[in-house]
């Protein structure tokens, strides 16, 4: 059996809170799970006591069962300290789409032709003077 670690939708609507679960993959999202091990509420601020509770003695114990973190479980894991920080790399994230690109680019084209001009002003500025 595939055991995983993940999170079970809890809440009413636009309401959310999340159970930790360790369940079979097979099962559905929020359909029978083996054991609660703890709830998450991405509702309450980040530096909250009670948004992130987990038994962890019990996680501990799935994980040396062989049980698989889902991505934000990992996550929170690695916040507690009890799996160690895996390198992720996602270079197509933090790229900006087309027309982002297109804007920034005539941005530093309008800067670049604002900072020449006053430039050049400047020397026939600098010969009146001396005349």
């Amino acid at each position: 059996m595939a055991t995983k670690i993940r999170l079970a939708r809890a809440g009413s609507k636009k309401r959310p809170t999340y159970r930790i679960v360790a369940t079979d993959s097979r099962m559905p999202r929020d359909g029978r799970f083996l054991e609660q091990l703890g709830t998450y509420n991405p509702l309450l601020p980040k530096d909250s006591e009670d948004r992130v509770k987990m038994k962890m003695e019990r996680v501990q114990y799935w994980l040396d069962q062989g049980a698989q973190p889902s991505d934000r479980i990992a996550r929170m894991l690695e916040a507690a300290g009890v799996v160690a920080k895996k390198e992720r790399n996602n270079p197509n994230k933090g790229t900006p789409g087309k027309k982002a690109q297109e804007r920034a680019e005539e941005k530093a084209a309008k800067a670049a032709d604002a900072a020449a001009a006053p430039a050049e002003d400047a020397p026939k500025e600098e010969a009146a003077s001396e005349e």
